[in-house]
């Protein structure tokens, strides 16, 4: 461990409130301060510094030569373009990096042209970004200031007194594979792109933005660039591959500063005119109006207690939990559908890009709790794609299925929101969807593979492992990944079956609750763990746990846990309550982690972003195994579910190397906010919430009151330290409450849930009535 290690993991430790309490937030106190958005951008964690209000379709931020955006490592950017997902593990976006130079324009590489920066002369906040930049040319130095608006983002150039100020258009180097692109300069304000790229982890089907630029002022030179050549007075080039751009020229002699507003759409042209003409505006005010709006989104949490250094990291992750899903609809209502047409929204806001297998483990709840009115928007686009593109999705970028990862992550994503009641006046519509999906798979037409390994999962009760299959179409197949996803599959089976008992259809409720033991068909008694089958029903690879094929970016070890759907049907195929908790035990090295957690957490689970396989131990960077910690509460012992999420957290800092790999559209921050409140998911799909220590003195959650009547809930822990972690008794609205979990109702329908905690554990939450229920 170097020096620097050991200080960052004796910090991590005043996190969680060792050291002296800082004092309460404030009412009318400044939240955006606390929040950096550098968090994540080293180290994998795959997330963007740069302007967005929260769900933006326009996400403006620099590029360093990451292959998803920025780095905090590197030192040299190419351009500040207008899209990019937080946390995504594969590069997408980045369409039109977009950058300030000096001096005669000969290089048309962005790779080339780059601009060296210092971190010392670069500032984030919530919806505003600030950087000087290094000039080649060495006529001084250029600041770049950027903002955005939900469908623009707003640049801000002050260039030294030169008659050589240029702004770059790079058209054809985006982060994705670009298929064509073709630039315009319209006139002497106004500049076009139409860019068209293709590519997420693999190759998928293209999609096309539109953009147009429009300055605050002319500019007196012009031209266009295809590959290396570079042409003077070019006012357009043809839809092309390859590095095509667009260069413009301004005299800062007098007048140093130069504004310019870029517009997105994924329709037409027309669209992205009226997005720039319905959100155009003076730079400041534009920055002022997203600094507000994230201002009451993060109001919507207000804390008290905690570490300044805690609350900082808490309202970072709460930050980027807001950052997608994506406006996909123009200003008119106007989005492009699945099915490559154009549609129009009416009543409601139409979004896109989702990263299912990551979301519905935490932020798709997060979302419905604090984002209901978005959430509802959200849930109904996942129908849209469904109506107009003959599936329900599985990964979906802008207006294309990638089909990446594997199972079936829409069924929780939406059976969620059906408990949310974010679904009312379209129940059954999304349960025929979801049933449809559930039974077959989509056509050889439809570019989604849905359930692809449906016909023998629900003729032998397993997707069997077949690792050399060809894919029938781009992305993932669950072929290849047998074992999970028949454990994902019988997870959405469980979500479903509580859906549909819950709107009457009684015999598919139990058809798909019978469907949801069928992980029972993988476990290997002999090794006592799951294991993958073949087409001929015998069990395949490996059979030490750790080195098991078949799971997606894990082992056996960690996919053990991913029944929640039933529980205590698991822990007794395991053999009854002290064998699982033993079993819990050596998955995160539990007698370890008591003496030091951080390290633990450091040094025993955390192996590196992408080191998914070959691991006997917990892995908090990635989504198969980020509800194992709650198994305790199945258990009886809930307090090791609050040591060993309290170790977790540890994990999260205010440093740029503080997340725990990827973020993946905001997942592990949403499963950093809501373990910090202490109510976390622990039925994904369903209505069931586990409780551990909070972190905070007090949580007050402002709800919207269309749906959650009350208007807010409060989870109060007071002397919640390091060291008084332990719950000793709950109250829910005043009454004593045993039981581990609460259910969606309980939030909706109650006020406060309150904590007495202290320095050992007691025997709450240990009576067989206590765990949480099994779907069925």
């Amino acid at each position: 461990m170097t020096r620097r290690r050991r200080v960052t993991v004796l910090a991590l430790a005043a996190t969680l409130g060792a050291g002296t309490p800082a004092k309460a937030t404030a009412p009318d106190g400044d939240l955006t301060s606390l929040v950096n958005p550098f968090i994540g951008t080293e180290n994998e964690g795959n997330t963007f510094p740069g302007a967005a209000v929260p769900f933006g379709m326009v996400q403006l931020s620099p590029d360093t030569g990451h292959s998803t955006g920025y780095d905090y490592k590197d030192h040299h950017i190419r351009g500040f373009s207008t899209v990019h997902l937080s946390g995504v593990g594969c590069r997408i976006g980045g369409d039109l990096p977009v950058l300030p130079t000096t001096g005669e324009v000969t290089q048309t590489d962005n790779a080339r042209y780059a601009a060296e920066f210092s971190h010392k002369n670069e500032t984030a906040r919530p919806g505003y970004y600030r950087v000087r930049l290094g000039s080649p040319g060495g006529s001084g130095g250029i600041t770049a200031e950027l903002t955005a608006t939900a469908r623009t983002g707003r640049q801000r150039y002050t260039f030294p007194a030169t008659e050589q100020a240029n702004v770059l258009f790079n058209a054809g180097q985006s982060l994705h594979r670009a298929v064509s692109s073709s630039v315009q300069v319209v006139d002497n304000r106004t500049v076009r792109t139409v860019i068209t790229g293709r590519g997420f982890c693999q190759d998928t089907r293209p999609y096309t933005v539109y953009t147009i630029t429009r300055f605050d002022r002319p500019f007196h030179a012009y031209g266009t660039w295809k590959d290396d050549r570079v042409t003077k007075n070019s006012r357009s080039s043809s839809a092309a591959t390859g590095r095509n751009g667009a260069w413009v020229r301004f005299d800062t002699t007098d007048d140093r500063e130069v504004e310019a507003t870029t517009a997105i759409s994924y329709v037409d042209a027309a669209g992205a005119e009226r997005n720039l003409r319905a959100e155009e505006d003076d730079f400041d005010r534009t920055a002022d109006a997203a600094q507000e709006a994230w201002e009451q989104r993060l109001r919507s949490i207000e804390t008290q207690g905690g570490t300044r250094t805690l609350r900082r990291t808490f309202y970072s992750s709460l930050y980027r939990s807001f950052l997608s899903p994506n406006i996909g609809s123009d200003v008119d209502g106007r989005y492009t559908g699945w099915d490559q047409r154009t549609h129009r929204a009416r009543g409601f806001t139409y979004y896109q890009n989702w990263s299912l297998w990551d979301t519905y483990r935490t932020q798709a709840q997060l979302l419905a709790l604090l984002a209901p009115r978005e959430a509802r928007d959200m849930a109904l686009s996942v129908l849209r794609v469904d109506a107009e593109g003959g599936w329900l999705p599985k990964w979906g970028y802008g207006t294309v299925e990638t089909n990446i990862m594997t199972g079936d992550p829409v069924t929780p994503y939406l059976t969620n929101a059906f408990h949310h009641g974010l679904l009312a006046g379209h129940e059954e519509e999304a349960y025929r969807a979801l049933k449809r999906n559930a039974d077959g798979v989509p056509p050889p037409t439809n570019p989604g593979v849905g359930r692809e390994g449906n016909a023998q999962y629900l003729k032998g009760g397993y997707v069997p492992y077949l690792p050399d299959r060809q894919r029938s179409k781009p992305g993932d197949s669950d072929f290849h990944e047998g074992a999970s996803a028949t454990l994902e599959y019988a997870l959405a089976d469980g979500a479903l079956a509580r859906m549909a008992r819950d709107l009457g259809h009684r015999e598919d409720a139990r058809r798909y609750t019978a469907r949801s033991r069928n992980y029972r068909n993988l476990y290997d008694r002999k090794t006592g763990f799951f294991r993958p089958r073949g087409a001929d029903g015998e069990f395949a690879g490996s059979a030490d746990p750790a080195k098991s094929p078949g799971f997606h970016e894990g082992t056996a070890w960690q996919y053990q846990w991913l029944v929640p759907q039933d529980l205590p049907g698991l822990v007794e195929l395991i053999g009854g309550k002290d064998k699982a908790d033993h079993r819990l035990d050596s998955f995160f090295a539990y007698d370890r982690l008591l003496t030091d957690p951080a390290r633990t957490a450091r040094e025993v689970w955390v192996n590196g972003p992408y080191d998914y396989y070959n691991a006997d131990k917990y892995n908090p960077q990635n989504e198969p195994d980020l509800i194992a910690p709650y198994t305790y509460l199945s258990t009886g012992r809930p307090w090791k579910t609050t040591d060993v999420v309290h170790a977790a957290l540890t994990l999260f800092t205010d440093t740029p190397d503080g997340m725990t790999g990827n973020d993946d559209l905001g997942t592990m921050s949403a499963w950093m906010v809501l373990s910090a409140i202490g109510v976390y998911p622990v039925q994904p799909g369903a209505d069931v919430w586990g409780l551990s220590t909070p972190v905070f003195e007090r949580v007050d959650l402002r709800l919207d009151k269309r749906f959650y009547p009350r208007g807010r809930f409060t989870v109060s822990a007071p002397g919640t330290s390091r060291t008084d972690r332990y719950v000793r008794s709950v109250r829910l609205d005043g009454e004593a409450y045993d039981r581990t979990y609460v259910t969606t109702q309980a939030l909706r329908e109650g006020e406060r849930l309150d904590f007495r905690v202290g320095p050992r554990p007691g025997d709450w939450g240990t009576g067989a009535a206590a765990v949480p229920p099994a779907i069925g």
